[in-house]
């Protein structure tokens, strides 16, 4: 019975984490670029109560008898399917249809990748500087900041399907610039590491950055201007979650009632 009160214990524990999960996907449910979260579950030890050859008649017995110790987080892993495309306004407002990241450049030198697209032109040393809504530098196919000189009117700027920056010429058709916004795969996007502002940091599990421009063995993505990429998140079936991780959080805890009520039972036989 002591047993029983920890693995449910366990169980509350487990599913404590699982509503925290949900909760969050719903709270970024209108976050450009967010991708929904799902837990997933491990079993514990099993203790061995019998084992195969043990009988009451001294035969043997075909399978042994194990108790379950509970049950844990395995991990929480991001489900990378693509979010819907949503019309924005902003010239600067960008979407990726496919698998890539864009890269920007953190305060502390470092370069991180996200999926949000709401970029910024802003006022640097040199001209006008692509950043994101916090101010970070957007890099380039070659890893540097994208800048513009300021003979370069903003608002003319267009970006084709292949990330490429356009200018129009004196016929007023657009021209490549000779800038292409980086966009980068990962061969395992489940290994990186989440940080705050939408961003992921490269890790060994994510392996390294395949540059989409550079890398021929990799599915380009397309880069969408004027659109935005929404959370794939699905509020119905984050609902339906959230259910079925409040009833299994409650049978844990009946579980743990019950458990508590029979060593009151057998406490009180001594009486």
């Amino acid at each position: 019975m002591v047993r029983s009160l920890w693995t449910a214990a366990t169980g509350m524990i487990a599913q404590q984490t699982n509503v925290d999960t949900i909760a969050n996907n719903l709270a970024n449910v209108n976050t450009n670029g967010y991708k929904t979260q799902v837990n997933e579950f491990k079993s514990l030890l099993y203790q061995n109560i019998q084992s195969r050859t043990t009988s009451a008649n001294g035969e043997e017995k075909p399978s042994s008898a194990q108790v379950g110790l509970g049950v844990r987080n395995a991990s929480i892993t991001s489900v990378f399917s693509q979010g819907s495309l949503i019309a924005n306004e902003s010239d600067t407002a960008f979407a990726i249809d496919g698998k890539g990241f864009f890269a920007v450049q953190g305060g502390d030198g470092n370069t991180y990748y996200t999926r949000n697209g709401n970029f910024k032109f802003t006022l640097a040393t040199n001209g006008n500087m692509l950043a994101t809504s916090e101010g970070l530098p957007v890099l380039d196919s070659t890893g540097k900041p994208i800048v513009l000189s300021e003979e370069y009117v903003i608002s003319q700027i267009t970006v084709n399907n292949d990330g490429e920056l356009c200018y129009p010429d004196e016929q007023n058709n657009a021209q490549p610039m000779g800038i292409t916004i980086g966009v980068y795969q990962f061969n395992n996007p489940n290994g990186l590491e989440k940080l705050a502002e939408s961003l992921y940091q490269q890790s060994a599990a994510s392996g390294q950055p395949l540059n989409e421009a550079t890398n021929p063995n990799v599915e380009r993505s397309s880069v969408i201007q004027g659109y935005l990429e929404g959370s794939n998140v699905q509020v119905v079936d984050e609902m339906v979650n959230m259910i079925v991780a409040q009833r299994a959080y409650e049978l844990n805890s009946k579980a743990i009632t019950a458990s508590d009520e029979m060593l009151q039972q057998a406490n009180n036989l001594r009486r």
